[in-house]
């Protein structure tokens, strides 16, 4: 059940990225999850390496949504539509 909230979670996330951050990046709602999700991640990398997050914390939902903007940011970057 912990996996499939996580999907849920991710999937929020990364389509509140996307409403922040509109472009042309493409995806569907599996790329939108996956942007959610790797979004919490690096945001809880960089929380705990910062020290804002005890380590086996996670980021928070304004955290999460931050980091999906970043990976959305570089995400854009490196794959550019022809």
């Amino acid at each position: 059940m912990s996996l499939i909230w996580t999907a849920i979670i991710g999937l929020a996330i990364g389509a509140v990225a996307k409403f922040i951050m509109p472009g042309s990046q493409g995806g569907g709602i599996i790329v939108t999850m996956l942007l959610g999700i790797v979004g919490a991640f690096v945001a809880g990398f960089i929380g705990r390496a910062v020290g804002f997050y005890p380590q086996g914390s996670g980021a928070g939902f304004i955290a999460s949504v931050l980091g999906a903007i970043l990976v959305l940011w570089a995400y854009g970057k490196f794959i550019k539509k022809g």
